[in-house]
């Protein structure tokens, strides 16, 4: 008998997302708006939403039934679910998976996590829910997906969290994003692999999202633990279940200490950097004054400048180096 699947995802191709929604409306599914999704519907105990990451979740008691005999032969013209193991034998492999969260947030830390998955923990989260933090919008599914996470047998997580304090004074001495992450990066695999014999097999490689132009960039940070092992880096990382479950441990610490941060100074620091970040920066000015800003928030971003009156520097357009000929 097959086993209770509850959530599914995967990527569509332009043609495949159009298909997908023109079956659901010809089956007069009830649509609904999600946030980041281009569209999201309801059906028959299973709802599917597609992002505009291109990325496809497909959640309920359902999900078997509508991946087996919709998504996969009517759209996707293939069959995966069931013969994961024989078409991809890499996504049982020991491995690490890193990523971070809080780098677009004017306000809370920035949090780098770490996770090592082997083949019976990846049995073990096929039907939990565990994939890419930046497609659950609920703090508390976050916070129980971490709590799983955490207490599954042979997983082995760590967490590096970098203050307000401690950020401003590498971006300071460094002057840059990408080096910060590049050594937060390194030390959640150095942490990790400092629990080698706790890892059963020891992991083949270490997975993270590619943030820096050069590949190096992290490579270069690495600690002498971390030198030893296989470095992979691609864009879109967290579709690999390791570098998911790092995305929602880090998720679920930056949210912890944002809200440790609101009940400290007592008020609402929203996430991002969009208008109600601006508001709020000037509500914390007016009670708590611009020495105590750095305690709370990422300094060199504009939201900085615009809460203190200050004059923003001009925009700078970043182009594609154009290739030599």
């Amino acid at each position: 008998m097959a086993a209770p699947l509850t959530t599914h995802t995967c990527v569509l191709t332009p043609p495949q997302a159009d298909a997908l929604e023109a079956w659901l409306r010809e089956h007069q599914w009830r649509f609904r708006d999600v946030p980041y999704a281009r569209f999201a519907a309801d059906g028959d105990r299973v709802n599917v939403t597609f992002y505009t990451s291109r990325k496809l979740v497909v959640q309920g008691r359902n999900t078997r039934e509508f991946v087996e005999f919709v998504l996969e032969p009517q759209i996707l013209h293939e069959a995966r679910l069931g013969y994961e193991d024989l078409l991809d034998p890499s996504r049982l492999a020991p491995r690490l998976g890193i990523d971070e969260s809080g780098k677009g947030d004017f306000f809370g830390p920035l949090v780098v996590a770490g996770a090592y998955i082997n083949e019976s923990v990846v049995r073990a989260w096929s039907d939990t829910g565990v994939r890419d933090s930046k497609t659950i919008g609920s703090d508390r599914q976050i916070a129980e997906l971490a709590r799983k996470i955490r207490e599954t047998p042979g997983c082995i997580a760590t967490v590096v969290p970098i203050g307000n304090a401690a950020y401003n004074r590498l971006h300071a001495k460094l002057g840059s994003v990408n080096k910060i992450l590049a050594w937060g990066h390194a030390r959640a695999i150095e942490n990790l692999l400092l629990q080698r014999h706790r890892m059963n097999p020891p992991p083949v490689r270490a997975i993270s999202d590619q943030f820096a132009a050069r590949t190096d960039t992290v490579a270069r940070a690495l600690m002498s633990l971390g030198r030893d092992l296989e470095l992979v880096q691609r864009h879109r990382a967290e579709a690999d279940l390791a570098v998911a479950a790092a995305s929602i441990l880090a998720r679920d610490e930056f949210v912890r200490r944002l809200r440790e941060l609101e009940r400290q100074f007592g008020l609402q620091f929203p996430k991002g950097a969009a208008a109600a970040v601006d508001a709020a920066a000037r509500e914390f000015l007016k009670h708590h004054g611009a020495d105590r800003l750095p305690e709370v928030a990422k300094m060199h971003f504009r939201t900085a400048l615009r809460a203190q009156g200050l004059p923003e520097p001009p925009r700078t357009v970043w182009r594609r180096p154009k290739p030599p000929e």
